[in-house]
């Protein structure tokens, strides 16, 4: 599988404004193609950065590609369609100039024609025209030195690009249809604007592989042009491009397609959100990790297979018990109690005040505890219960490490009968202990107010002494 990633664009980035500076900037970036932006007009003094440009893209094995203007009438009448063409042509010389590999045109609005073959079959013949124009152009300068491209390499392909909106020509049908019929034109897969027609269709990896199953078995190629952002879209309309965390439009997904899947695939996608490289770059990330996930995927299989081999059971009599301890393991963590805290150094209030109030009030019944109060009340509550069963526990745990003859000598030593089970005696002796610190907690209490009442005696006497009547007269 070959992916090129690149921006629509001069990086945002870079210091340099030049098409030229800002390919340095690509490069540099690890990237390897770029889309440069015509979408009003061809200025001719833009043709001299456009050579260097080129010249670069030869000897460095980069992909160009250029926009035409994004705003066309093909379906127009004569004098709308002439001047379209007449911005297309001064796009078509710059392509040769810039040794670009896809030209990308709109067609435009419907205009009066009736959506299906009638506007497709006016679509085909123009971009048939547009075609042998091209061709003229590359044919013109073949042997000229400063082109070496034009003798080794063929014409630019003319890209249709996929529209957005329910008004203008280019459902990915159409698009497709035209292109079946016309050589020499590729589809331009743009992402936001299917995923914005078709009321936000793109949501999984078999979405796309469809969408690219699709494309295949339509025209039959393996090469595909991609333009991908995030896109805020209503009713089946495109509104405007969006960085791509910010979309229901994922690039998850179409990374996990293109290493699980897309190992057919000669690929270039070019980065349309307002954010440029670095959605190029986030995609690239994106498509790394993917690999290390499949990299990951296959490791364990190998494994499972030498595991298989070893015990004498199948790959796949290995992989369900695997997954049945695995739905095990899930099961059991999602039963815990939500009580027990020994083995995580986390403070239970924590975990609490993420539950909701009625979560939190079924807790409470479960342990015959008040349910009235505010959440915080409630929180408190639970937690000092908690904090209980967890010394409770923690004297239970000490006990149960010790041998039914060291549990008898110590009910022995206390007085208590020494007859039962282990549980048995472990719960009286939990009973003697709390009883025998209660009692010497109250003979503390009383301790102390004993000493209270003598402290008050002594200053009543010392009240009335004979030296302090002296000293009052």
């Amino acid at each position: 599988m070959a992916v090129r990633l690149g921006p629509a664009g001069v990086p945002l980035s870079c210091k340099g404004r030049t098409i030229v500076e800002g390919m340095d900037d690509i490069i540099s970036l690890g990237m390897d193609a770029m889309e440069i932006q015509t979408v009003r007009m061809v200025a001719p003094n833009h043709f001299e950065q456009y050579w260097q440009a080129g010249a670069l893209s030869y000897k460095a094995d980069f992909e160009l590609n250029i926009h035409g203007p994004y705003y066309s009438e093909i379906l127009g009448n004569k004098m709308q369609l002439n001047r379209t063409l007449a911005k297309l042509e001064a796009t078509l010389q710059a392509g040769k100039v810039l040794n670009a590999r896809h030209i990308t045109c709109h067609v435009g609005p419907y205009l009066g024609h009736s959506r299906g073959s009638e506007a497709n079959e006016v679509v085909a013949n123009v971009f048939a025209g547009v075609v042998d124009r091209i061709a003229e152009i590359w044919e013109e300068d073949a042997d000229h030195p400063v082109f070496p491209w034009l003798s080794e390499t063929t014409p630019t392909k003319i890209g249709i690009e996929t529209s957005g909106r329910q008004n203008l020509w280019g459902s990915i049908e159409e698009v497709l249809e035209v292109v079946n019929h016309v050589e020499n034109t590729v589809p331009v897969i743009n992402f936001a604007h299917i995923h914005s027609r078709g009321h936000g269709r793109l949501k999984t990896s078999e979405d796309y592989g469809e969408l690219f199953d699709l494309v295949r078995e339509t025209i039959g190629t393996k090469e595909f042009y991609c333009h991908f952002s995030g896109v805020e879209h209503l009713m089946g309309n495109a509104l405007h491009y969006t960085q791509i965390k910010k979309s229901d439009l994922n690039f998850e997904p179409l990374a996990e397609f293109l290493v699980e899947e897309g190992d057919w695939l000669d690929v270039t996608i070019i980065s349309d959100s307002p954010l440029l490289e670095h959605d190029a770059m986030y995609m690239s990330q994106l498509i790394s990790k993917s690999r290390h996930r499949q990299l990951e995927r296959k490791a364990r299989e190998q494994r499972r297979r030498e595991l298989a081999l070893k015990s004498g059971m199948s790959p796949e009599e290995l992989e369900i018990r695997e997954k049945e301890a695995a739905e095990k393991r899930k099961n059991a963590e999602a039963n815990a109690p939500i009580q027990m805290f020994d083995e995580i150094d986390i403070d239970p209030r924590k975990i609490l005040d993420t539950k909701t109030v009625a979560q939190l009030k079924e807790l409470c019944k479960e342990k015959e505890l008040p349910v009235s109060g505010k959440k915080n009340d409630i929180i408190q509550r639970l937690y000092v219960k908690m904090m209980e069963e967890k010394e409770i526990q923690k004297r239970i745990d000490a006990y149960e490490l010790k041998t039914v003859a060291q549990l008898k000598d110590m009910l022995r030593e206390l007085n208590v009968p020494v007859s039962g089970t282990k549980p048995e005696l472990i719960s009286k002796l939990m009973v003697a202990e709390d009883e025998i610190a209660e009692a010497l907690e109250n003979q503390e209490e009383s301790s102390e107010n004993d000493g209270k009442v003598s402290e008050s005696k002594e200053n009543d006497d010392d009240l009335f002494s004979d030296e302090d009547d002296d000293d009052l007269f």
